[in-house]
């Protein structure tokens, strides 16, 4: 059985975000114009480039270094284990939630700190807590961004102050806060506009959770020499963007001005799944008449306007009793203004043993002689 289903959007499908389908592609469609030196626009969820502008340019990234330091801090400390504060830690140069030596805190209210007042000491408590030194900790952050393939970034220090060695990229940095926006925890804290830690009232620093509808996280960063940087992510309608944007003396504006293209041009829906592709197969000689037939995974698309979208459906018209759960029934063509994007593959949705009590038709007969049990 040959099913055709075919669907005209009002979005055209971008890319799959699925292992057998294509490699991202990256298209402007029209971004406004902005201010930054390097930047760009991709999806969280594919991790597919948007926009880009000297996206791979070795840059200094200021605080947005942070982001990683959170990162690697939350995969190895748990939230409660206590932090006494030492001297060294303590009037660290820039931004600061003002540590004191020998009070005790946790590693979320030091976390907080971090995010959201951009404390250069909470980075440095932080930093030593968890590998015992700044320079450990470095190579920690290190080991994690080579374990997302980047090969643009180096880290010298938690905090981002200026530092030879020291840098990132416009891609590496949406890459990094891809995976950290992936961390729950890490996602609560970089959205909250304020709260109180340790005793401390903090704000966040970043305006677009304030000023942007849908805006969720999540870092600013600035020195002199870097300029201003900011790593933000903003969500609508199950589409999560996320946006960098390095020496960019206008970045609040450019970031919405970003967001408010994409929304405007993209949006994800789901084309292919367990719910969206679902349908009933007759069950010959079954202890159940029919058996339900599901696509393996999810998959959803990321659409633009006007393009049409095929879902060729190739599975059996019928099946013989003994069905087995999770066995491969069929398989879904997707293609694209008639382009064959990837193939999906269809299973058995449950078990349909053989109902002996019941007795073949004659044409049933003659099936099961012709194709056999």
């Amino acid at each position: 059985m040959v099913l055709i289903l075919k669907k005209r959007l009002t979005a055209a499908a971008l890319a799959l975000t699925l292992l057998t389908l294509g490699a991202p592609v990256s298209r402007a469609l029209g971004a406004p114009e902005n201010s930054a030196a390097c930047a760009i626009l991709t999806d969280a969820a594919s991790g597919e480039t948007l926009y880009e502008k000297h996206a791979d340019k070795l840059m200094r990234i200021a605080s947005t270094t942070k982001i990683m330091t959170a990162l690697v801090v939350l995969e190895h400390c748990a939230l409660s284990e206590e932090v006494t504060i030492e001297r060294g830690w303590t009037g660290v140069e820039g931004s600061s939630m003002y540590l004191a030596e020998g009070e005790t805190m946790t590693v979320e209210d030091l976390l907080y700190g971090l995010l959201l007042a951009s404390g250069n000491d909470a980075a440095v408590a932080l930093a030593c807590h968890t590998a015992g030194s700044v320079e450990a900790f470095a190579e920690l952050m290190n080991e994690r961004a080579r374990s997302l393939g980047l090969i643009s970034t180096s880290f010298r220090n938690p905090h981002g102050l200026d530092e030879e060695g020291h840098y990132s990229t416009a891609r590496d940095l949406a890459a990094i806060t891809r995976a950290a926006m992936e961390n729950e925890t890490f996602a609560r804290i970089v959205s909250t506009s304020e709260t109180e830690a340790a005793g401390r009232q903090l704000q966040n620093h970043n305006r677009l959770l304030r000023e942007y509808e849908g805006a969720v996280g999540v870092k600013t960063g600035y020195t002199k020499s870097a300029g201003r940087i900011l790593v933000s992510c903003a969500e609508r309608e199950g589409l999560r963007l996320i946006c960098v944007t390095i020496a960019d003396p206008d970045d609040w504006n450019d970031h919405k001005g970003l967001y408010d293209w994409a929304f405007g041009t993209f949006y994800r829906t789901d084309a292919l799944g367990p719910d969206a592709m679902a349908f009933e197969i007759p069950v010959i000689s079954g202890a159940a008449p029919a058996v339900t037939v599901r696509a393996e995974r999810d998959f959803s698309l990321l659409l633009t306007r006007d393009d049409t979208l095929s879902l060729r459906t190739e599975a059996p018209k019928f099946v013989y009793a003994g069905v087995t759960a999770g066995d491969e029934a069929g398989r879904v063509i997707v293609s694209k203004n008639g382009e064959r994007l990837g193939t999906v593959v269809l299973r058995y949705g449950s078990s349909v043993p053989v109902d002996e009590t019941q007795k073949l038709s004659a044409a049933g007969r003659f099936l099961r002689a012709l194709f056999g049990d």
